[in-house]
């Protein structure tokens, strides 16, 4: 590797000043003001709405079927039994939801290989879009394509495997309420563990400062395991019977507005995991990572 000529270091070193002296002034701003500014930085509504797009077309339907599949495609389980535990529906909400998916043998037929790589096949851009979204959010230059592609892919297939782990400890069995609580929080470990896992994965030089990925990794455990979970049961019950006339559609808008809010939560964990690490990283740990352009043009790792 050639080394830095006098006029490159000479460029550089006041490039590095003005960083040092954004995150500063960053620091100093109340977290919920930097979260805020760096959730309008990146267009957070924009993303928000095209990852709720992608769940509704990709994770949905993956996670009926994989329902249906585990019940046996038995012809007394409807797989809106998976939307009514997990949103905490009751009757007559639950039995509209569940009248709306009908039983899981009509599904019998659609897994195939064919049937379910046509699905597994759309969370290829999903998770690219969330590795674009992570980028942006992290203030990094994105891998080449090559790179998104494959981390795309591992991030999604860890996601699924997520969702699994998490719903087998939380619904695994009747309890009691006690063990009901105690399942919730421990259903939140694998939650941790993912979201931790997230930035090393998707963003350039995502693995500095581990130690402050567990930090970062505590919003989607507070966004993603929690407010969105107990939100939905409080918000979505309303907006179904709102739609209840509907059907079958309504049901349908019903799930869309809830992806929406998935989706919405995700660029939040993002911008709120970016802002935890940078306010508590060493400061030269922070520069050194976020990436800038040379004045060529060229991106510096």
């Amino acid at each position: 590797m050639s080394e830095d000529s006098p006029l490159d270091t000479g460029l550089r070193r006041p490039r590095l000043q003005e960083q040092y002296r954004r995150l500063a002034e960053a620091r100093r701003l109340r977290p919920v003001t930097a979260i805020v500014a760096r959730y309008t930085e990146i267009e957070g509504g924009t993303l928000g709405a095209m990852v709720s797009v992608q769940l509704f077309t990709t994770v949905i339907p993956l996670m009926i079927m994989g329902f249906s599949y585990m019940r046996g495609f038995a012809d007394n389980a409807s797989p809106g039994t998976l939307i009514i535990r997990e949103l905490g529906l009751v009757h007559p909400a639950s039995d509209h939801v569940r009248s709306a998916f009908g039983d899981s043998a009509a599904l019998r037929s659609s897994w195939t290989f064919v049937g379910v790589a046509g699905f597994l096949v759309w969370g290829i851009p999903m998770g690219i879009m969330i590795a674009g979204l992570f980028a942006k959010a992290w203030r990094r230059d994105q891998f080449p394509l090559t790179g998104r592609l494959w981390r795309g892919v591992l991030w999604f297939a860890l996601y699924l495997v997520m969702i699994g782990v998490r719903d087998r400890i939380a619904f695994g069995g009747d309890h009691h309420a006690g063990m009901r609580v105690v399942r919730f929080l421990l259903s939140l470990i694998p939650v941790w563990v993912f979201w931790s896992v997230t930035p090393a994965l998707l963003v350039r030089d995502g693995g500095r400062g581990r130690q402050y990925l567990m930090l970062a990794g505590l919003a989607g455990v507070v966004i993603d395991g929690v407010v969105l979970p107990l939100g939905s049961r409080w918000l979505f019950p309303p907006v179904l019977a709102g739609w209840e006339e509907l059907g079958p559609i309504g049901v349908a808008m019903a799930l869309l507005t809830w992806c929406g809010a998935v989706g919405t939560g995700w660029v939040v964990t993002a911008c709120v995991g970016a802002v935890l690490w940078e306010r508590n990283a060493p400061s030269k740990t922070v520069v050194e990572s976020q990436t800038e352009d040379d004045a060529d043009g060229r991106a510096r790792p």
